[in-house]
């Protein structure tokens, strides 16, 4: 690929997609500022081990560690390129009507805890949004008790630094995502007791089993997954298809989980439950795409099923691009593929959004492997969907926001209550998703939740219906991205123009 003109092009997330997009907008000449909370590039998929544990051979923990220290030497060290960990966007302000620019992007750098933090406000010429996901986990009688961990932060621990969170562990939930979480926790020392995947062979197969010779394009995934096999089968751990944790107990902590057998909409097979002796529990459902800065931005939604209100994606078009002007969508936040279909989302959004030619012979095979990687996200969504009959795990007296402590009895009360049923009464009279996360994790669960309730508005979320003249309350609708002081509210940010000089 050539040069092409020079621009200014931030790059908000440094996991696959973001670097990736870092590296495609050097190349085509733009200069980037590359931003990401962590402390290192690589998000969740490369996460890196301190320099404090002189890890000798990091490439053993990581799938395509060379390929990716190669996109991280080149990102870091170009001299086009303002590399800024710890640093967290707060905000997106849009710009005025008419002028098709990207919105100005509000940035605090520091660490999250440090009280010397700097506000900053970048202008730049195009924004590539790649903030990627978070583990969604349903909940279930006791998933608030100390030791019932989402999958992802047990891998992030794990990974991240060498720490275990149990013992005994049981790893559950949905999708392929469940192997490689079990993998960081047998080589970290944990004994992993089983893993369960809630959806039965038959839909895997289904799923997995269409149209098969187009698998062969995914010859890297399949070879994946029989090293993740390979593993479980070397510590004797046993994969179980069509079971699911319904159930945590424990005197202040996990003691045990109880298991059961589920038929294909989730729903528990009587008489199969039993009970497991664990220290920790590691519990996954799928993810839910960060969304909130794509909301800020002014990016439209699409619902690739109508009748599951809580999941949603950015919609982009065949160049990345969002509805948002100047703004571009890649990984997570535009459908559940895995770290190469958003490495190469990234590759394709950074070239274009860096003013590269959008010709370039290079992007027909990316546009081609990036088409093949959407086919792959809908096979992956169709062998391991959520079965719509698991809120009868559900007692009345189980937490659903663990932040406010709203329970599943409180919300059903309130959606039956003629007069609290909108969306934003429901919210403040049960003060589900008024908590520290602001929604971030039972925000979908309640909308799925309540879709079905009498109040909701035909084919829509409740989470969607709005008072007159109010827009839609949707949960991904935060205008405070992160968390921000009040001092540093107050203090003068510092411009690009100041940063210059």
């Amino acid at each position: 690929m050539s040069a092409g003109a020079s621009n200014h092009v931030v790059v908000v997330g440094a996991g696959p997609a973001g670097l990736a997009a870092a590296s495609a907008a050097l190349r085509a000449g733009a200069a980037v500022t590359l931003i990401d909370a962590a402390e290192r590039p690589g998000g969740q998929y490369h996460r890196m081990l301190p320099d404090a544990y002189a890890a000798a051979h990091p490439e053993r923990l990581h799938h395509g560690w060379q390929a990716f220290d190669r996109v991280r030497r080149h990102v870091l060290t170009h001299p086009r390129c303002d590399w800024w960990p710890e640093s967290a966007v707060w905000s997106l302000e849009r710009s005025d009507p008419g002028e098709e620019r990207p919105p100005r992007v509000h940035v605090l750098r520091g660490p999250a805890d440090g009280a010397g933090r700097e506000r900053h406000v970048l202008e730049p010429d195009a924004l590539v949004l790649a903030p990627g996901a978070h583990d969604r986990v349903l909940p279930f009688p006791g998933w608030d008790l100390p030791g019932v961990f989402t999958a992802g932060a047990a891998q992030a621990l794990a990974k991240g630094e060498r720490l275990v969170v149990g013992d005994r562990v049981v790893v559950a939930g949905s999708g392929p995502f469940l192997l490689p979480v079990a993998a960081s926790l047998l080589e970290a020392g944990s004994r992993v007791a089983e893993v369960l995947e809630a959806n039965p062979a038959a839909t895997v197969l289904r799923g997995w089993g269409r149209r098969p010779w187009q698998l062969a394009a995914q010859a890297g995934k399949a070879a994946e997954l029989a090293e993740y096999t390979a593993l479980l089968a070397r510590h004797a751990v046993p994969y179980r298809l069509g079971r699911a944790v319904v159930e945590a107990r424990g005197d202040g902590r996990v003691e045990e989980v109880v298991t059961a057998r589920l038929r294909p909409d989730w729903s528990v097979v009587p008489g199969s439950e039993r009970a497991v002796p664990v220290d920790a529990v590691c519990v996954s459902h799928g993810f839910t795409p960060q969304l909130e800065l794509p909301v800020a931005a002014g990016c439209a939604l699409r619902r690739p099923d109508p009748a599951s209100p809580a999941e949603a994606f950015v919609e982009v078009d065949g160049d990345q691009r969002t509805t948002g002007p100047g703004v571009y969508a890649a990984g997570e936040i535009t459908g559940i593929a895995g770290a190469p279909a958003a490495r190469t989302e990234g590759l394709i959004a950074g070239w274009l959004a860096g003013g590269g030619a959008p010709d370039a012979p290079e992007l027909a095979p990316l546009r081609r492997r990036r088409d093949r990687d959407r086919a792959f996200a809908a096979r992956l969504a169709a062998a391991h969907p959520i079965g719509a009959a698991w809120p009868g795990w559900l007692r009345s007296d189980t937490v659903v926001c663990r932040c406010e402590e709203t329970t599943y009895g409180a919300l059903r009360r309130a959606a039956g209550d003629p007069a609290g049923a909108s969306a934003r009464a429901l919210k403040l009279g049960t003060r589900a998703g008024l908590g520290p996360c602001q929604a971030r994790v039972c925000g979908p669960t309640v909308a799925q939740l309540l879709a079905g309730t009498p109040e909701a508005s035909p084919g829509a979320s409740p989470v969607e219906s709005q008072f007159e003249g109010l827009p839609a309350a949707t949960p991904h609708h935060r205008p405070l991205a992160q968390p921000i002081r009040l001092g540093e509210l107050a203090r003068p940010p510092i411009t690009d123009q100041e940063r210059e000089h």
